[in-house]
C-alpha cells in the first residue's frame, strides 16, 4: 500500500527527525505502560487518550447494534449522539462506570453485567491510594480499565492512553481501532513521560496536587458546597455561578460550568492557587513564594529530571546509579538547606562520565530558574575542615560563570565515582548556575577531600542563596 511509504522528504520542523515515515506498532510503549499499571503487556492496548478509547467502545457496540449504558455527563453523551443506531435492539454491550470503587466490587459489578463489557474509567486513578481495577482483568474477560496519561503526567494535549484488558477484549477493540491511530509525535512524548527517571518528579507532582486540592477544599468549603472526589478537579455549587465566574475570569482562571456546578482546576504549585482564593476572597496572607527550579536534560546518553527548592530542606531524593555522587549531592543540599529531587537514567554500562556531568548541570540549570532575578540574596558564600582535609569554596552568584578549582586526587575511584570528575562537576555546576565557584582542597585522604569540597559547597551557597532583602544586589540593579 502506497500509505505505508514515507513521505518523499522530511519536515520542515525542529525535531523532526523521522517524521516522514508512519507511526509504527506501539509496541514499546505498551510495554512500559504494561510496567507502569502492573499488568502483562499483551494485556495493554495504547490509544489516543481516555476518549479515543472510549470511542472504541462506543464504535464496538455500534458496530455489533448494541448500546452504552454511561453516566449522563461529557464525554459519554457526545460519544452517544454520534453513534445512535436507532431502531437497533436496546440490548446493552457496555457499561461504563466512572467512580473509582474496590476490585471485589468492581469484580462483582462485571460478573453482574455479564456478557455485557464493563468499562472503568481511571482517567485520574493516580491522584488517589485507591487499587486499580486493572488488578482483577484475569478473572474477568469483559472488564476493561481504561486509563490516561493526561492530567497525572502533564499530556492533555498529547492524546495518550490505555485500555487494559484481556488479550481477546483487546483484540475486539482493534478490531474497530483506525489505522495509525497513535501519532508518533504523541508515542515520543509518552515514553519520554513515563521514563525512569521521570517517575520521581511526576511522583512528587501528583502528591503536591492532592495536598494543594486538600487545602483548596477546605478553604472554599466555607463560601459553597464542595463535593466529594479526587484529581486536579474541584466541583462546587456555589449559590450564583455566573458571578463566580465572571470573578475567576478577572484573575485569569479558568473554570467550566456544569449546570450549577462549576469545575475548579488544581494546580500542583500553590501560587497559582492562591489567585483561585483571591478570586473568591479566600486568598491567605500575603508571602513569598517558595523559590522553585526544574531542570529536564535529555541527551543521547542521559535522562534526567532534576527539581529544586531553595526554601525549605526536604525531601532530599537523588538516583543517578553512581551511590557515592548521590551521597555527595545530598550533602550540598544537607548543608546548603535546601530540597532536592534528582533522579537520572544514564549509560553507565559505558562509564559514569556522562551520568555526573549531566548531573550537574541539570542541578545548576535547576537552581539559576529558583534564583530568578536573585533579588534579595547575599549573593556571596564563603570553608570547611573535615579531619586533616581543607576545602575553601568562594561563591559569587553575579550570574557571570567562572569556574576555578585548584587540587589533585592520586585515588583514581572512589566506589564508582571518579575523582579526577570533581573538577568538572563545579565546573558545570557554576556554567549551568551563572556563578563564579572558586575552590581550594587539600589534605591526603581523597575520600575526605571530595567530601569536604562538597561539603564546603552547600555550605557557601546555603550563604549565598539566603535572602536578606527585597533588591538585587548589585549596584547595577541586575545579576
Amino acid at each position: 500500500m502506497i500509505a505505508n511509504l514515507p513521505a518523499p522528504f522530511a519536515p520542515l520542523v525542529s525535531g523532526g527527525e523521522g517524521l516522514d515515515r508512519y507511526p509504527a506498532q506501539p509496541s514499546a510503549l505498551a510495554a512500559r505502560m504494561a510496567d507502569i499499571y502492573g499488568v502483562s503487556t499483551d494485556r495493554v492496548l495504547p490509544v489516543r487518550g481516555l476518549t479515543h478509547g472510549l470511542e472504541l467502545i462506543y464504535r464496538l457496540a455500534a458496530h455489533e447494534g448494541l448500546t452504552v449504558e454511561a453516566p449522563k455527563a461529557q464525554p459519554y453523551s457526545t460519544l452517544a449522539d454520534i453513534y445512535a443506531r436507532p431502531g437497533t435492539t436496546v440490548e446493552t454491550g457496555a457499561v461504563v462506570l466512572r467512580a473509582l470503587g474496590s476490585p471485589e466490587a468492581v469484580a462483582e459489578m462485571a460478573e453482574r453485567v455479564a456478557p455485557a463489557l464493563l468499562i472503568v474509567d481511571e482517567g485520574m486513578a493516580e491522584f488517589t491510594s485507591a487499587t486499580s481495577a486493572a488488578t482483577v482483568i484475569g478473572g474477568h474477560v469483559n472488564l476493561v480499565v481504561l486509563r490516561s496519561l493526561s492530567l497525572a503526567y502533564g499530556l492533555a494535549g498529547a492524546r495518550v492512553g490505555a485500555a487494559l484488558a484481556q488479550p481477546q477484549t483487546l483484540v475486539r477493540l482493534a478490531s474497530v481501532m483506525e489505522p495509525y491511530a497513535l501519532p508518533e509525535v504523541s508515542l515520543r512524548l509518552a515514553m519520554q513521560a513515563l521514563d525512569p527517571s521521570r517517575l520521581l518528579e511526576t511522583r512528587e507532582r501528583i502528591a503536591a496536587t492532592v495536598r494543594e486540592r486538600e487545602r483548596l477544599s477546605k478553604a472554599i468549603a466555607r463560601e459553597m458546597t464542595v463535593e466529594a472526589g479526587v484529581g486536579p478537579v474541584l466541583m462546587v455549587r456555589p449559590s450564583d455561578p455566573t458571578a463566580v465566574l465572571t470573578a475567576l475570569a478577572r484573575f485569569g482562571v479558568v473554570a467550566e460550568q456544569a449546570g450549577e456546578r462549576l469545575r475548579l482546576p488544581v494546580s500542583s504549585r500553590p501560587e497559582i492557587n492562591d489567585r483561585l482564593l483571591a478570586a473568591l476572597d479566600l486568598a491567605p496572607g500575603q508571602s513569598r513564594a517558595n523559590r522553585t527550579g526544574q531542570a529536564v536534560r535529555d541527551t543521547k546518553e542521559t535522562r534526567i529530571v532534576c527539581a529544586v527548592d531553595l526554601d525549605v530542606t526536604g525531601p532530599v531524593s537523588i538516583h543517578t546509579g553512581v551511590g557515592f555522587f548521590d551521597h555527595m549531592l545530598e550533602q550540598v543540599a544537607a548543608h546548603g538547606g535546601f530540597s532536592i529531587r534528582l533522579s537520572c537514567e544514564g549509560d553507565l554500562h559505558t562509564d559514569a562520565h556522562h551520568t555526573i556531568e549531566d548531573s550537574a548541570i541539570a542541578l545548576g540549570q535547576a537552581l539559576k530558574q529558583a534564583l530568578g532575578e536573585r533579588r534579595g540574596i547575599a549573593r556571596y558564600g564563603f570553608v570547611l575542615p573535615m579531619d586533616e582535609a581543607n576545602a575553601s569554596v568562594s561563591i559569587d552568584l553575579s550570574g557571570r560563570p567562572y569556574p576555578l578549582f585548584e587540587g589533585t586526587f592520586s585515588t583514581p575511584f572512589i566506589g564508582d565515582y571518579r575523582t579526577d570528575l570533581t573538577a568538572h562537576v563545579f565546573r558545570s555546576l557554576a556554567e549551568a548556575m551563572g556563578a563564579a565557584v572558586h575552590i581550594t582542597v587539600t589534605g591526603h585522604d581523597d575520600h575526605h577531600k571530595t567530601e569536604a569540597v562538597y561539603k564546603a559547597f552547600g555550605r557557601a551557597l546555603r550563604q549565598a542563596i539566603r535572602v536578606e532583602g527585597d533588591v538585587v544586589p548589585s549596584t547595577k540593579g541586575v545579576l
